[in-house]
């Protein structure tokens, strides 16, 4: 799967938001894009994430545009993409219930109908005649293992720490083997522990071949999991490129300074001006 943002612009009520952003995320490829608050960098995943169009420019995947697609095609793309929000957001039920959701939503008729069966128990003959109902869906073990929780499968979702809801809400989103991982800010609010079990459960899925594209706060954690860095500044994307020339040796002196932990109250200053530098998709 290949992800590509070109010239994407977008605003709210007349102001301007994105300024002509362009970036790609590769199969397997952890982006993750940098930048202040207000920069745009949540609006930037909405588009990625195709919970809106741009207003400028366009969004494809595997060279698709979905905004050019029906709306039952649309839906098919939006199916393949996982979304992990700074907050998670979590049905009141089980642990092993909102894992299942993402996949409830993906079955057919008869394989809800099976889901169905097994969990209310019905094996009449005329029920085992026209459903395969053997087995429990493995995709739900496997998605708690990974983020550590498969002990809390039955548990209320109320019962949980702040830090064990978000590991549900991920495991959530990687259940249905997405192609794409779209994770805004999910570890801003996590002690380190959590922090450390999500940033391996990134690690699995890009090895399992899943694109993610990252928004975050965290230098130590833009270090830690991407393969490359986009900087985002006042709407722009002034600089894309592997991670390490990012932080060691960046081409844009706003860039610099950003990493280097200077605030950018005011990217208009003369010393901040930027240099005309290509980017590197």
């Amino acid at each position: 799967m290949k992800l590509e943002l070109t010239d994407v612009t977008h605003g709210f009520d007349g102001r301007p938001v994105l300024e002509a952003a362009s970036l790609s995320v590769g199969h397997g490829e952890v982006v993750a894009i940098i930048g202040p608050s207000g920069a745009g960098k949540s609006t930037f995943l909405r588009l990625g994430s195709l919970f809106e169009p741009p207003d400028g420019g366009t969004v494809t995947f595997d060279g698709v545009d979905p905004w050019a697609q029906s709306d039952r095609g649309r839906l098919e793309t939006r199916r393949r993409i996982g979304v992990v929000f700074q907050q998670a957001s979590l049905f009141g039920t089980t642990v092993e219930r909102n894992v299942d959701a993402g996949l409830r939503m993906r079955r057919d008729r008869r394989r809800r109908l099976a889901d169905f069966v097994r969990r209310t128990g019905s094996q009449t003959p005329l029920v085992r005649r026209f459903v395969d109902t053997t087995g429990t869906d493995d995709r739900i073990e496997r998605a708690l293992s990974i983020v550590g929780l498969t002990d809390r499968r039955s548990s209320p979702v109320d019962s949980l720490s702040g830090g064990e809801a978000q590991r549900v809400a991920f495991a959530r989103a990687i259940a249905y083997d997405p192609d794409l991982l779209v994770l805004d800010e999910p570890t801003s609010d996590l002690d380190p522990r959590n922090t450390a079990i999500l940033e391996h459960a990134v690690d699995r899925a890009s090895e399992s071949g899943c694109s993610v594209l990252l928004a975050t706060h965290d230098m130590h954690q833009a270090r830690r999991v991407a393969d490359r860095i986009g900087v985002l500044i006042d709407g722009q994307l002034i600089e894309v490129g592997p991670t390490a020339r990012i932080f060691d040796a960046p081409a844009d002196p706003r860039t610099a300074r950003f990493v280097d932990g200077d605030l950018l109250y005011d990217v208009g200053d003369d010393d901040l001006a930027p240099v005309d530098t290509p980017s590197e998709s």
